[in-house]
């Protein structure tokens, strides 16, 4: 089978100077067999790329909902993003209109109540807590819960929380948010692949690769990461990760992978802050920083290497741009790209490589289910709890109490 994504990394020897290659090895190959072991497990983060996992809704109930061409998610952080970016990666095979309610924004909620017929739209309201402030708020402005409503979908654990109670008293379709799985790692669970189906997608097929990096001729780019990345962040001298994305398509993907990174990694004086940095439009903004800058910073570059349609046409500007004449935009970013690369060597910035060579289900359920385990597992090589978020907790707390 082709590979669809190309992983590189370029890290060079002098951000590794941490002398536990041997330990973090084999730690490593511990972490991995006790993941591999408990996949099939129940109860476990990693419970969502075994093949036996099962998703708590059944397709024949949903073909009520398919009727709706227009699909309003509110929810907050790893309740959203997922879906976001599967729609922001698909939205060529995506025929409906899905609106995504992710903060606390007036003007957005103005604009959706005022320019759209609420009884029209499918309403899916996820929250793992099923308390959570934003959503709620969200879901109250809008004031579409009536009792009997058909076009609204709740997504939370079953247990005595707001949105659960709520719908059992105005009969809502409720599903069931499974306890044990964190928000940031639950697209792959009813969060994301609820959404999915209804945009008229596969799920079946984002499942195809999932266990691809823990199979023993896949995984040595996943073990070189880990500790490379595990070094990385115990010796602090690389404190930001850029993201410097040649894809559109991967926006939303990216902003799902930053708050992955940031939630998981950032404790305990440690962590990388995840910046989103689009490309080719900081060649002419961030660029003079980056490559002149502190060398503080480890580039993880996306890029397409599909040929593109459309092409240009230069002549009308003489021969001084031959070189773009008949060049695809797809030809024009791949040679920034490149030029970009080639100075990231020259001046050794550390780098990595990820080149999409197909837009599927399939390539987006593999970037997934890579970036949860690469990220659980630098935790963990780390000594950090990547599933909790004690910092995030206490703000809700704090902020329910300045509100009472």
């Amino acid at each position: 089978m082709k590979k669809k994504i190309i992983y590189k990394n370029f890290i060079q020897k002098q951000y590794l100077n941490l002398k536990s290659n041997k330990k973090l090895d084999s730690d490593y190959v511990k972490k991995i067999k006790k993941i591999t072991i408990n996949l099939d497990n129940i109860k476990n983060n990693f419970h969502t790329l075994s093949k036996k996992f099962k998703i708590n809704f059944s397709i024949k109930d949903l073909i009520k909902f398919k009727k709706y061409n227009s699909v309003a998610i509110i929810g907050m952080g790893g309740s959203i993003l997922g879906a976001e970016a599967i729609y922001n990666f698909l939205e060529n095979k995506i025929k409906k209109k899905f609106f995504f309610l992710s903060n606390i924004d007036e003007i957005k909620l103005l604009k959706l109540k005022k320019n759209i017929n609420l009884n029209k739209i499918l309403f899916i309201v996820i929250s793992k807590s099923g308390s959570t402030t934003e959503t709620i708020s969200n879901f109250a402005f809008l004031k579409i819960a009536q009792k009997n409503k058909k076009n609204i979908i709740i997504v939370s654990e079953r247990k005595k929380n707001p949105l659960y109670l709520l719908s059992k008293k105005m009969n809502f379709f409720h599903i069931e948010h499974k306890n044990y799985i964190g928000g940031r790692y639950s697209i792959l669970s009813e969060v994301g692949m609820l959404p999915a189906h209804l945009m008229g997608l596969n799920i079946s097929k984002f499942r195809k690769n999932l266990l691809m990096h823990l199979q023993s001729k896949d995984n040595n780019f996943l073990k070189d990461s880990s500790i490379k990345l595990t070094k990385l962040l115990k010796n602090k001298k690389i404190k930001n990760l850029i993201f410097f994305n040649y894809v559109p398509h991967l926006d939303k993907f990216l902003f799902w992978c930053q708050q992955l990174i940031a939630e998981s990694l950032g404790k305990k004086g440690l962590g990388f802050l995840p910046v989103i940095s689009p490309a080719p439009k900081d060649h002419h903004s961030l660029l003079q920083l980056y490559l002149d800058g502190p060398k503080d910073k480890l580039f993880y570059i996306f890029s397409s290497e599909l040929k593109g349609k459309i092409k240009i046409s230069s002549k009308v500007f003489g021969k001084q741009f031959d070189f773009l004449n008949n060049k695809s935009f797809n030809q024009i970013k791949i040679a920034q790209k490149n030029a970009f690369v080639q100075s990231l060597k020259e001046k050794k910035i550390p780098f990595r490589e990820f080149k999409i060579k197909d837009f599927s289900e399939e390539v987006l359920g593999e970037l997934f289910s890579y970036f949860i385990l690469e990220t659980a597992i630098i935790g963990e090589l780390s000594n950090i709890n990547p599933f909790n978020q004690p910092a995030v907790e206490q703000v809700k707390i704090n902020t329910k109490k300045k509100l009472n």
